[in-house]
């Protein structure tokens, strides 16, 4: 067993032979090591001003991606290169070209962004020499500036691109053989486990000692993303204990495409799920592209999204419209279950203390069958999820509806099917007037909250409205249907 949680820091390694389960990254860049570059502006992984670039060993290669520091705990970095803004310029001073280029491009003003912006925009420029103007905006979707409007920045990141240096200034393409040399000694499959009683951190070596600490801790936290644990320590000053962490674990990272289903590993981070589902199933890829900002995708998990249990959570309601099934692991063994039946109450799951998620899978859309998911939010990109609805519907020869399955999150205190809909849906020719009929039984199942995300009869009126929208896409018929009547008004 493994008494240090080591990691490199820029050009440096690190062995701490102490760690609190909840301290973060950037807490420890700042306080410990003055490293304040890195800035908090929001501390729940909303600005991006706190981004870095964490480094991990996938297959035979190394990958970058950019994070949130501010909710990113020390534990998860076990065997990763962490890279602050300090590591980008050369020893002699000159700055990176993608420093530079927000010089030449005026996207600094008061520059409490910046940092953040820059190692975003360097987690590009690593990945794609030549990025479009979307990928650009995506890049940035986690990023917010108070001053400059993105303009600039934007067309720093198109310059950046024009002027890639050779590869003897970028430290970390120099470095690269000797950065995969340090990490693969660092990791060594030995479950890390530091300190005891309220301060009980726990990196388990394989899923078979996660199984085993699940059994000697039940009701650990277990902590892969943290994009929403981060937040339980941040926010509402929670102390975790002990905390499991598993977003090393390559045995919860797999995905399998098969021919009639796609699995995924709990593990599998919204970036690595939604360049999958954006070709297999492209409606459930575009709403993982606005889960978050690049940042929050690159850390949050799809599993993850449904562990936790949360009533606005994104990925539910498609993979119950889908419907998706889990499976859940022991030292008991094994069981699976629809992933509809894991959601009992709120703040409630079907999840014993000493279980944790394995494996989401999906089973394909049937052939001419219909899915469609729509997110409705105060603003499109970063924000959460006043209602989420999706929708799957098969139909038979005679255009009866043979299979019709509705979910929404931000209705209930779950993610819930819309059982009442359905059934006045089912067997029914899928016309306008089915729908118009099946619209008054969403009362039979909802009766939605108000919250300063939206009223109740915003959140009815707007399922039912999805409702039609999805009928009109179907149908590809022009929206010219009278949404609004005096009682729903």
């Amino acid at each position: 067993m493994s008494q240090s949680l080591r990691f490199l820091l820029n050009d440096e390694e690190v062995a701490l032979a102490s760690a609190d389960p909840t301290a973060t990254l950037l807490d420890y860049l700042r306080l410990k090591r003055r490293l304040t570059g890195s800035k908090e502006g929001c501390a729940e992984g909303d600005c991006g001003a706190c981004t870095v670039l964490v480094g991990r060993l996938k297959g035979d290669g190394l990958i970058y991606e950019a994070v949130n520091s501010c909710i990113r705990f020390l534990g998860s970095l076990n065997a990763t290169h962490v890279v602050t803004v300090e590591h980008l310029a050369a020893k002699d001073g000159r700055l990176h070209p993608v420093q530079q280029a927000m010089v030449d491009c005026h996207g600094s003003q008061c520059g409490f962004c910046t940092p953040g912006f820059v190692m975003s925009l360097y987690g590009l420029w690593l990945t794609d020499e030549n990025p479009s103007r979307a990928t650009i905006e995506r890049a940035l979707q986690g990023n917010l500036c108070r001053c400059t409007g993105y303009e600039p920045i934007v067309k720093a990141a198109e310059m950046m691109s024009r002027t890639r240096p050779s590869a003897l200034f970028d430290p970390l393409t120099q470095e690269k053989a000797a950065i995969i040399e340090k990490l693969t000694a660092m990791t060594t499959g030995e479950t890390l486990a530091l300190g005891d009683g309220e301060r009980r951190l726990i990196v388990p070596g394989n899923v078979a000692a996660l199984s085993e600490a699940l059994s000697a801790h039940p009701g650990a936290t277990l902590v892969a993303g943290s994009t929403d644990v981060g937040l339980w320590v941040t926010k509402q000053m929670r102390a975790l204990s002990p905390v499991i962490f598993i977003n090393h674990l390559a045995e919860l990272q797999k995905i399998e495409v098969r021919p009639d289903h796609i699995s995924f590993g709990a593990g599998v981070s919204y970036s690595e799920a939604m360049a999958v589902l954006k070709d297999e199933i492209p409606a459930f890829g575009q709403l993982i592209e606005r889960i978050g900002g690049e940042q929050v995708r690159n850390m949050g998990t799809l599993g993850g999204n449904v562990a936790n249990g949360s009533p606005i959570g994104d990925t539910p309601p498609a993979l119950i419209a889908l419907g998706a099934r889990m499976t859940l692991t022991s030292l008991r063994g094994k069981r699976v279950l629809p992933v509809e039946d894991f959601f009992i109450a709120y703040g409630k799951q079907d999840r014993q203390s000493d279980e944790f998620v394995e494996t989401i899978t999906i089973p394909r859309p049937l052939a001419n069958s219909d899915f469609a998911v729509h997110k409705i939010s105060k603003r499109r990109d970063e924000d959460i999820s006043a209602l989420c609805g999706a929708f799957y519907l098969e139909r038979a020869e005679d255009g009866r509806v043979k299979t019709i399955r509705i979910a929404f999150g931000g209705m209930a205190g779950t993610p819930k099917r819309a059982k009442a809909v359905e059934a006045a849906l089912l067997g029914q020719m899928w016309t306008e007037e089915t729908i118009e009929a099946a619209r008054t039984a969403f009362e039979e199942d909802f009766q939605p909250l108000s919250d300063w995300r939206a009223s109740a009869g915003y959140r009815l009126l707007a399922a039912k409205n999805l409702l039609t929208r999805f009928y009109l896409e179907t149908t590809g018929k022009p929206q010219t249907l009278q949404r609004f009547t005096p009682e729903e008004a």
